[in-house]
């Protein structure tokens, strides 16, 4: 008798034992749409660096019982075509709850209309286009937009005495973005824009569009676009003895640009919302992991995937394991406060607009600098 009831009880544990061990199998998938290859390739790779540490770091937190997350990480190229194909491919994934990406806002904008319109939520690190939001009741993002960074780096001109602007910009949604939010900021402080350039991407000769914007005399030129045009356009000023300040977007942001700008570099002013130097528990945690991974500085692109992942892992986290794709799209929708090595993020509920500010930086003898 008392061998049955010994039985029963073992039977009973391994059954309990056996539900365990399948609960504790249980993989939550997100999809990540990113350029690994292209001309974007760099950004791609700092993305999934960064989306790695935050992925392990969650996974051994406890934060989810009965449950892991893993990451599927797509090549977009940084083309809307392939962006949308990969798209496709998530939507039609069961397991995939959620996605990251992508990097420009032309291509996040472009796949974006297929996730609002499949109920699938989209959380980009870096697409800033005022409309990119606008898509759908899907979309998410944890960066200022060009609506708000624009009127920032133009009242911060202003008060330093510039208001007489040209602007230099790359030729796609986000490019005219940055340039026309910008200038109507400027303008409504009392500045003038003497002219707007575009240039097409990969462009690298600037000389003829610094010549033409310098002839009228601006008192300082703003720039919009990635660290490789703006090394480039800071040698070719150099060069060309062009001696006026230069402002530019966040997307300037990188070490690669003191690497390849040299002293050309110095003197250039940009917003941002991270500093890899900031004495923050969080932020140092987060700079000496990637440090000791990847042998580098993380960048802002790099913090901002860092948080993206972050913020989505935490609404995972908030719903529980029996998360899909609505139940997180209204965690996410709840997010407030969310504690960043960007800064803490919290989302308009209305809108799901980031609601969180930026800093002012220079560059002085080859190094980034917060400016007061």
């Amino acid at each position: 008798m008392k061998l049955n009831r010994l039985f029963v009880a073992l039977a009973a544990l391994a059954i309990l034992f056996a539900a365990s061990a399948a609960q504790a199998e249980k993989t939550i998938v997100l999809g990540y749409s990113l350029p690994l290859t292209g001309s974007h390739a760099k950004y791609g790779e700092v993305f999934r660096n960064a989306a790695q540490i935050q992925l392990e770091k969650f996974n051994k937190s406890g934060k989810l019982p009965g449950a892991t997350v893993e990451i599927l990480y797509e090549d977009s190229k940084s083309d809307p075509k392939e962006a949308i194909n990969i798209a496709r491919k998530f939507v039609d994934d069961e397991r995939v709850v959620g996605v990251l990406g992508d990097f420009t806002s032309t291509v996040s904008m472009a796949a974006g209309r297929v996730y609002a319109m499949e109920g699938m939520p989209q959380l980009s690190q870096t697409a800033s286009h005022p409309d990119f939001n606008k898509i759908g009741d899907f979309q998410f993002r944890n960066i200022t937009t060009q609506a708000f960074e624009g009127p920032f780096v133009a009242k911060w001109a202003t008060s330093l005495g510039y208001k007489k602007f040209a602007i230099v910009a790359i030729q796609n949604d986000w490019g005219i973005s940055a340039a026309e939010n910008f200038a109507k900021g400027l303008k409504d402080l009392g500045g003038e824009v003497t002219d707007i350039e575009y240039f097409n991407p990969g462009n690298r000769d600037f000389r003829s569009i610094l010549t033409k914007v310098a002839r009228d005399k601006p008192q300082a030129i703003y720039l919009c676009m990635m660290y490789e045009e703006g090394a480039m356009i800071l040698q070719q000023r150099k060069q060309l003895g062009i001696d006026i300040p230069f402002f530019g977007t966040s997307s300037l942001y990188s070490p690669k640009l003191l690497e390849l700008a040299g002293d050309s570099a110095n003197g250039l002013l940009l917003s941002t919302t991270f500093m890899p130097d900031s004495p923050e528990a969080n932020v140092v945690e987060f700079v000496t992991e990637y440090k000791k991974r990847y042998g580098d500085d993380p960048s802002m692109f790099a913090a901002q995937a860092y948080d993206a992942v972050g913020i989505m892992l935490d609404a995972i986290a908030s719903v529980g394991a029996d998360v899909n794709r609505q139940s997180l799209r209204d965690a996410l929708a709840a997010t407030k406060g969310y504690p960043g090595v960007t800064g803490s993020t919290s989302f308009d509920p209305e809108t799901r607009e980031p609601v969180k500010g930026l800093a002012r930086m220079r560059i002085e003898d080859g190094a980034f600098h917060l400016v007061d």
